[in-house]
């Protein structure tokens, strides 16, 4: 892949784009706005004048609609309403000319006098030009002249501008204050012009009940067309062009006739989902079809049913779905019966043809989702036309699973991706906030684009609402994936969280929306229980909640720094995801402290359950303030999706409070005492609890480990009672010897270096309290020698080298092929894959790029190592996700990471969002040793490895990386 540098020289210097970080208002473009004038600059508005508005009254109706939109926009900004004026002899002085090519004379007649060169844009999908042009009529000094190569392209050109004096495309839908100014100036030499690299670029309203279907019942009676003109305009806003309306109990064009009719005025073009052939909605059987959605066994109704879609529709932009799924998105009931599909294919082409004549079949846009089993019956062998979009899909949880090979690109329809920011299936539905980090968008649609799959880029996005952030990351990154290059992933959230709320906040902003985006992406809160974050480990749970409990406490304190006129966007855009996710992690938190303390008797494990209630309910005021609260009640319902107490695949018919234990203490002091890492307490004697021989012992230390470990003294009753700590040798130290227990007392171990005798050394604390004898726990620590002067990478502590994959310690590339960091990716630091993207495989690995990674290992003979990736696809039939590992001299394994594509397997990739491969090895002696990661197949994206030389505790994010030594 070019680098970044160089992608900004190759933009050019005739088109503003972005390539630093700017303060406009325009996400990702160069600013041609200000508020104070040059010398030259045209003037759009001041305290008591603006520059008139002129659009062709032959012009298109949503170029109209759009230029009037502006016509508000400049006055919200301004405090000054232009003149909107539709005769060209009456504009004078200065000008804002909006046009299309061949739809306006004004236009035309400056293109034909050679006042504007628009040979960048004729001819070309949805494009469109702003230019400053100095006298283009003798009665206009200046102009802002914005032409489109067709309707959408005029509207674009509209809607930038728009954004660019300071209205957020979602200034509606997010309820974002516009930015006024007292005067606007278009600098003089502004020339921008831009066009699609995606051709079809939308989202599909899906899993809309309950939330946005009770919404709209609430606000719009149904899906009709008052609700859909807000759609409309807000993908137009966000350069979008393309629908699939929601389905679920609603069908577009049969619930109002000016749904169709006004996509087409606005210029969106209009599908019908992977499972709905013919610009015929599901429901639409229902109300309108006769006899079974078969077609083995109904051919001609099904056939007239079709024809009746495709004749209602001819007239307006539209991509026709072929093939058929059995209905409500069920596999066909026929079974995978690829002779019948091919059929159903070949009469829809032929009702094309009748429609629109045969000789104009192929020029009909027409697309076939290969979604989950329909991928099969290409596998096997199923053609469609070479015209016909293949539309691949990912696996419902942002993994593509197939992308087109070198004879597919070759494909005169081309390909296209459909993808997941929600979803209603296995292993869990998700769909109440968002779940997806940008980082991961980016890593996947890159591949698509860089595969040719870009025809059309549509993404589930569930409601709408709750899913801005990535939905405007998505279609940004569709309009142009060059603009948009792994590098500038961490500037997004900057510019993003700049233009919705100025520059002041707009780092701590970004932060707050990578963190939380992230952390459900580790786990969305559908899939997070008691269990899955480790109490023992790591100190893993707690880390976890302390992490996003600390964007939480951010997020609200900037919430009281924020401008009154901004709280309800930034409480919904920031604050409530935020917020949201930090409650159900902190509940599920503490409801695995309150399961773990009562196991051990504690008298406060019931505290803990307290704490636990008090979250269920903080989610219920929460979701009520959402309600009430926010923009006075306007986006109530939004966030009515259940989202506590999944036990299988699908949600619970209403937020349920995980299972508490209820402890009852003794009514008498009584000493319990646990131990790090184990769930047992003494004086439990279970020894099926511990892995270790001695029944209480704490984890090993070592130098460049864990420096302390922790015991706790709690109370079984409700007395306090006081212990005290005995230690066999001066070597380990305690941070208390006596001390009163009401509750819990933590008492830190460590060793003291200086007094520890070399090598293994072995002693003990003793607890003595109520109990008869005591606790005796062992303690263990080795005294390491200390590593090399001179040697620089990662060393062995508590049994494991835990190594993030970006802190290598020497890269080499191979004829421009190289490892490189992805950043935000993955669920620790950052991921490292293999760039420029190409169908490369290296089978030489003496010729392959490769990472190594130096460690010190003080514990020789067998370990392994877990390499963790990210939970790709193999997507490229034949080829797997190949790389290949080798510690120092030894023969490289090649290894296939996705091996195993059992359901088993692909579940738990996408549950915890990534596949761990675990190779064994061996090294002869401790000392420095080098882990080398061989790139084999394009595509394999390298998070972090661990070498386990067996200290390895389990846990879900596994242990912090180990110390590094420069």
């Amino acid at each position: 892949m070019n680098s970044y540098k160089s992608l900004c020289a190759r933009l050019g210097l005739g088109v503003l784009l972005l390539c630093t970080a700017s303060s406009s208002f325009a996400l990702g473009e160069k600013s041609y706005i200000s508020t104070s004038a040059k010398t030259g600059d045209l003037t759009l508005a001041t305290p008591t004048s603006t520059a008139s508005l002129y659009v062709d009254s032959r012009d298109y109706p949503g170029v109209q609609r759009a230029v009037k939109n502006l016509q508000v926009d400049i006055e919200k900004v301004s405090a000054q309403k232009p003149s909107l004026i539709q005769t060209a002899n009456d504009l004078k002085n200065q000008a804002v000319i909006i046009g299309t090519l061949g739809h306006s004379q004004l236009i035309d007649d400056l293109v034909a006098q050679k006042k504007i060169n628009v040979s960048g844009i004729k001819d070309q999908w949805d494009a469109y030009q702003i230019s400053v042009v100095q006298n283009p009529s003798a009665n206009i000094k200046q102009a802002l002249v914005i032409v489109g190569s067709n309707k959408r392209g005029t509207t674009f050109g509209v809607y930038d501008l728009a954004e660019q004096i300071g209205v957020s495309p979602w200034y509606w839908w997010a309820d974002v204050p516009v930015k006024k100014k007292s005067a606007i100036y278009v600098a003089k030499n502004t020339f921008v012009q831009e066009m699609p690299k995606v051709k079809y670029r939308g989202i599909f309203l899906n899993d809309e009940a309950p939330a946005l279907t009770n919404w709209v019942k609430k606000n719009h009676g149904n899906y009709n067309h008052e609700f859909y003109e807000k759609v409309f305009e807000l993908l137009l806003r966000l350069k979008a062009n393309f629908l699939w309306p929601a389905m679920w109990n609603n069908a577009f064009a049969d619930d109002d006739i000016q749904n169709m009719i006004l996509a087409d005025e606005y210029g969106i073009v209009m599908s019908t989902s992977h499972h709905e052939p013919m610009m015929r909605a599901d429901k639409e059987w229902n109300r309108h079809g006769s006899g079974p959605w078969e077609y083995s066994k109904n051919p001609k109704n099904l056939y007239d049913f079709w024809t009746a879609g495709v004749k209602r529709n001819k007239d307006y932009e539209s991509i026709y779905t072929v093939g058929m799924r059995g209905q409500q998105d069920e596999p066909m009931s026929e079974g995978e019966n690829i002779q019948l599909l091919e059929r159903i294919v070949h009469d829809q082409r032929e009702i094309l043809g009748n429609v629109f004549g045969k000789e104009k079949v192929a020029e009909v846009p027409q697309v076939w989702a290969l979604y989950k089993e329909v991928q099969g019956f290409y596998e096997r062998g199923m053609r469609v036309p070479d015209d016909i979009t293949l539309l691949w899909c990912d696996d419902n949880w942002g993994n593509i699973r197939r992308l087109p090979t070198q004879e597919e690109r070759k494909r005169a329809g081309g390909a296209g991706v459909y993808y997941h920011f929600d979803y209603v299936g296995g292993p869990r539905s998700y769909r109440w906030i968002n779940t997806i980090s940008i980082s991961k968008i980016w890593e996947q649609m890159n591949l698509a684009y860089h595969y040719d799959a870009k025809k059309i880029w549509i993404v589930n996005v569930g409601d709408l609402k709750p899913m801005e952030y990535p939905i405007e990351y998505f279609l940004r990154l569709a309009w142009n994936p060059e603009q948009w290059p792994k590098e500038r992933i961490p500037e997004f959230g900057k510019l993003w969280a700049e233009r919705e709320f100025g520059k002041q906040y707009a780092p701590e902003i970004a932060e707050i929306m990578t963190g939380y985006t992230r952390h459900n992406l580790r786990r969305k809160p559908e899939l997070q229980d008691e269990k899955v974050y480790s109490q023992l480990n790591y100190n893993e749970a707690d880390r976890v909640t302390a992490n996003i409990t600390n964007l939480r406490a951010k997020a609200e304190n900037l919430y009281t720094k924020i401008p009154a006129e901004s709280k309800d966007a930034f409480f919904q855009l920031v604050l409530h995801p935020t917020k949201a996710s930090a409650i159900v992690t902190e509940l599920y938190d503490m409801v695995g402290k309150n399961h773990l303390y009562a196991e051990q008797g504690r008298a406060n494990a019931n505290d803990y359950a307290t704490k636990a209630r008090e979250l269920f309910k903080a989610d219920a005021a929460l979701q009520k303030q959402f309600d009430t609260e926010l923009s006075k009640g306007k986006w109530e319902h939004f966030m009515d999706q259940t989202h506590i107490g999944y036990t299988h695949w699908n949600n619970p018919p209403a937020n349920t409070m995980p299972l508490l234990y209820d402890a009852q203490p003794h009514n008498a002091a009584d000493m319990g005492v646990a131990i790090e890492g184990y769930s047992a307490a003494w004086p439990q004697q279970s020894s099926s609890a511990w892995p270790h021989k001695s029944a209480y012992e704490l984890p090993t230390f070592d130098r460049y480990g864990q420096q302390t470990r922790t015991i706790e003294v709690f109370n079984k009753g409700t007395e306090s009672f006081k212990f005290s700590t005995k230690i066999s040798d001066p070597w380990i130290k305690v941070g208390y010897t006596s001390i009163q227990v009401d509750a819990t007392q933590k008492i830190q171990v460590s060793i003291d270096w200086s007094k520890a005798p070399k090598g293994l050394a072995t002693g003990k604390v003793t607890i003595s309290g109520t109990g008869w004898g005591g606790a005796s726990i062992k303690v263990s620590a080795i005294n390491n020698e200390p590593v090399p002067k001179g040697f620089k990478g990662f060393v062995e502590a508590d049994g494991y080298v835990a190594v993030e994959a970006e802190h290598y310690s020497k890269a080499q590339s191979v004829a421009g092929y190289g490892w490189e960091k992805i950043p935000e990716h993955g669920r620790n630091l950052s991921s490292m894959s293999v760039f420029p993207i190409s169908d490369k495989s290296f089978t030489d690995l003496n010729a392959a790029p490769f990472l190594e990674y130096k460690v010190y290992l003080f514990t020789p003979g067998k370990l392994s190592v877990d390499s963790i990736f990210a939970p790709s696809w193999p997507f490229t039939p034949g080829r797997g996700l190949r790389y290949a590992i080798a510690i120092d001299d030894e023969e490289p394994q090649i290894i296939n990471i996705v091996n195993d594509m059992s359901d088993a397997a692909w579940e738990e990739s996408v549950r915890s969002d990534m596949r761990k491969i675990t190779s064994q090895h061996s090294v002869a002696k401790a000392g420095e040793h080098s882990v080398r990661i061989y790139a084999v197949d394009p595509g394999v994206t390298l998070e972090r490895i661990v070498l386990n030389t067996g200290g390895l505790l389990p846990s879900y994010l596994g242990p912090v990386e180990s110390p590094r030594v420069h």
